[in-house]
């Protein structure tokens, strides 16, 4: 399976030290060889950097790590492939335009069945039950509401409702941004933390690296990091409970929603197989 790295923010920051941590699980502390991808958002475009290659040994993803690209939201991922071969169209994290603005998203697990759910305008570039359970979201999205949501809680409930339903059965862990917030849902594994003050020093725990964030932080500054196991070993990180969706904005944790099955409706197409109509059809 594969690791997610999110970061919200209040002020623009830089995801280096946390994604010092990231790149060393892709080959190196960690499985998870079969590529990597980080992505950055300016205002509602994302700057997306993916490589099918391990990220512990990348001189691209080193680079990312020493230089301090400001941003308000970025998402990352390390993968140890299930489904599709390491390829570039297989690299996570994937980026759809809606509403006028980047989608981004990157997913940890495996999703059941999700090749049996139609799509509509956004489409698979992979083989990845990842891509395809994001483009599915998408449309589901697309289909319910003509433009940005003007009560951005009516679509943190869809997210919350639509993971409910595509997650059924699977493990489906998953980063998405939209620009303005994050969400983060939990299947299995997931933790969270805000750094905000007092800010003290933290040390990752894959690398020989401490940072003393009261020396880097003004008083107002406030981020979250989202990971699938905690990065820091001296930090206090909340995990997540399976069936639930976070949602961060300015660096704070907005809402917590269900995200189970049970909490869906919205009843996502599943196509039918061509067999099966062949068989209806010749029934008398």
């Amino acid at each position: 399976m594969c690791e997610l790295l999110g970061m919200e923010c209040n002020v623009p920051t830089d995801i280096a030290f946390s994604f010092s941590g990231l790149r060393r699980r892709g080959g190196d502390t960690g499985p998870h060889a079969d590529g990597w991808g980080l992505a950055f958002y300016e205002g509602h475009a994302a700057r997306v950097f993916l490589e099918p290659a391990p990220a512990a040994e990348s001189p691209l993803a080193r680079f990312l790590a020493q230089t301090p690209i400001k941003t308000l939201l970025a998402i990352g991922h390390v993968r140890r492939k299930t489904r599709g071969p390491r390829s570039l169209a297989n690299t996570h994290p994937f980026a759809r335009e809606l509403w006028g603005r980047h989608f981004v998203f990157a997913h940890n697990g495996t999703v059941k069945d999700v090749y049996r759910r139609k799509l509509g305008r956004f489409r698979p570039i992979g083989d990845t039950d990842s891509e395809h359970a994001f483009c599915v979201l998408l449309e589901a999205l697309r289909r319910r509401f003509p433009d940005y949501p003007s009560r951005p809680s009516e679509l943190w409930r869809a997210v919350a409702e639509l993971g409910g339903e595509l997650g059924e059965g699977g493990v489906f862990n998953f980063l998405l941004g939209d620009g303005r917030f994050l969400y983060a849902r939990c299947a299995s594994r997931l933790h969270y933390l805000v750094r905000q003050a007092p800010f003290g020093e933290a040390a990752l725990a894959d690398d020989e690296l401490r940072v003393d964030f009261s020396r880097v932080s003004a008083p107002r500054d406030r981020v979250a990091i989202v990971a699938t196991l905690p990065l820091t070993t001296n930090e206090r990180w909340i995990a997540g409970t399976p069936g639930e969706l976070w949602v961060f904005e300015s660096g704070r944790l907005r809402a917590t929603l269900p995200s189970s099955v049970s909490s869906g409706r919205f009843g996502l197409p599943v196509r039918q197989r061509a067999h099966s109509r062949e068989r209806r059809a010749r029934t008398p």
